[in-house]
């Protein structure tokens, strides 16, 4: 928990406008809830890369998805997005001792649609959270040390 106060604390005393960090963090955390794994990495570099904001900003919120995290957020993000685009699919019991190559796609089919919807979704709606938290949070830090 140290660490992570440490590298928010060094995030908020970059030099960028607030706006700029805000931005950078919000595609982190988009990106961190995109369908996309294993490409989150290249996904922040290139969006920082457009946006022309912090890399280092928003590889760090890209981190909300890690190995401890990413269960429970994609298991939301697949519960909700069956959710609301109705689909008739329930909650995934796979038998994960006899997936193979020749039969994931079928078995994981029916839960595509739901999976990247859910996760599009979730993933807009916690970049905009974010980016108002995290432009809130550089401005009362850059107060507070001012003065």
């Amino acid at each position: 928990m140290k660490h992570i106060k440490e590298r928010l604390r060094s995030i908020l005393k970059l030099d960028d406008p607030p706006h700029k960090l805000a931005l950078a963090f919000s595609l982190g955390v988009f990106v961190a809830f995109t369908p996309t794994i294993g490409l989150h990495m290249l996904s922040c570099l290139l969006l920082a890369w457009l946006f022309r904001v912090s890399k280092l900003v928003t590889l760090t919120a890209s981190l909300v998805n890690n190995p401890w995290t990413v269960v429970p957020l994609y298991g939301f993000c697949l519960w909700f997005g069956i959710k609301i685009t109705g689909s008739e699919v329930d909650a995934p019991q796979i038998a994960w001792n006899q997936l193979s190559i020749s039969n994931v796609l079928s078995t994981m089919k029916p839960y595509l649609w739901p999976f990247v919807t859910g996760t599009l979704v979730i993933g807009i709606g916690a970049a905009v959270i974010s980016y108002f938290i995290f432009y809130w949070a550089v401005v009362r830090y850059r107060k507070a040390e001012r003065g």
